[in-house]
């Protein structure tokens, strides 16, 4: 091998090496901006049945019975419902520099948050997306600890007890985000973050109408989908894990009982295999409860595509549509 050669390959390793390094590791949680504060409290602890970690000034902080952390939900009294940050949990503290070189190289701009600064949270990253989705990027965050009896589970493996009021859903699951180019936008949290493209639609035009994507092996962690009505960014929704489908129907009785509509549901998607219902919690914020979905573990994971012809099935295959709604409204992204 010339000298070239072998610069050039340990130039290949050294970067290959780093790219393994500078990854993030899960979602961690969402921050949102509330305009009916107590009223999506009480929904989130009343009906979704999430526990409420604390409440501190104008923020609460909740998680699902086996999340782990201190939270994954995080709601801020505001005068405007938007989406100020979507969190994911690094591989490592050094993952964390490397990704501040990794942005100072690609010129993207971003801020340092120190820790304590947030509650729960170490040092943190923040930065947009191209079509500016606003994350966040950290490696330490505390865990859920409790002394309440209420709360304290006899197993071991659960941080607290599973919840007997409301929908009770097990963890939080993923989030979905409408952007005007789902490929582009795709492709940048693919070779940026290392979040793996799992499966994506095409329509007639050969356009995107949607990627799912994860760094675990669950179906998805974020969802990109195309906003129909190409108005820019928007959230369109967080969701919430069930155990099973009768979880699922259960969920829909205690929405019809509290006055809560169900945009959409229930219904089955062709592509995750998920079981869903789509709600809305009081300041406008889209919320899906899903069961059901499937697992991936191969490391050499190939995109599965969903032509035009069965594009239908994906989005649900027991044969309803989505309202329009579902395929332009979203919550505004945070500055």
């Amino acid at each position: 091998m010339s000298n070239v050669q072998g610069i050039l390959s340990q130039e290949t390793a050294e970067v290959r090496l780093e790219k393994l390094l500078r990854t993030v590791a899960h979602l961690g949680h969402v921050e949102i901006s509330v305009t009916q504060f107590e009223k999506s409290i009480d929904f989130f602890t009343d009906v979704m049945g999430l526990v409420l970690t604390e409440v501190d000034g104008g923020h609460a902080y909740l998680r699902a019975w086996q999340d782990y952390d201190h939270h994954t939900l995080v709601l801020k009294a505001a005068n405007e419902s938007v989406v100020n940050r979507i969190g994911w949990r690094v591989n490592s503290e050094e993952s964390l520099k490397l990704f501040e070189k990794r942005l100072n190289e690609m010129n993207i701009d971003f801020y340092w948050v120190d820790g304590g600064q947030k509650k729960a949270l170490g040092d943190a990253l923040h930065f947009k997306s191209p079509s500016g989705i606003p994350i966040e990027l950290y490696w330490e965050k505390e865990k859920f600890i409790t002394d309440d009896p209420k709360l304290i589970s006899k197993m071991p493996s659960h941080p607290s007890k599973y919840q007997m009021t409301g929908v009770s859903p097990r963890r939080f699951d993923h989030v979905n985000i409408l952007v005007n180019d789902v490929t582009k936008e795709q492709e940048w949290w693919t070779d940026l973050l290392g979040i793996h493209h799992r499966y994506f639609i095409q329509n007639a035009e050969d356009v995107r109408l949607g990627s799912w994507l994860s760094r675990t092996n669950i179906a998805h962690e974020i969802a990109l989908m195309r906003n129909s009505n190409q108005s820019g960014a928007s959230f369109h929704h967080l969701a919430y894990y069930l155990d099973t489908g009768d979880e699922l129907i259960r969920a829909c009785n205690i929405m019809a009982e509290n006055d809560i509509k169900i945009e959409w549901g229930p219904g089955k998607h062709g592509t995750s295999g998920a079981q869903f219902i789509y709600v809305f919690e009081p300041s406008g914020h889209r919320v899906e409860i899903w069961t059901g979905g499937f697992l991936i573990f191969s490391p050499d994971w190939e995109a599965i595509k969903w032509s035009s012809e069965v594009g239908q099935l994906g989005l649900d295959m027991w044969g309803s549509t989505p309202p329009k709604s579902y395929l332009t409204y979203g919550t505004k992204l945070g500055e």
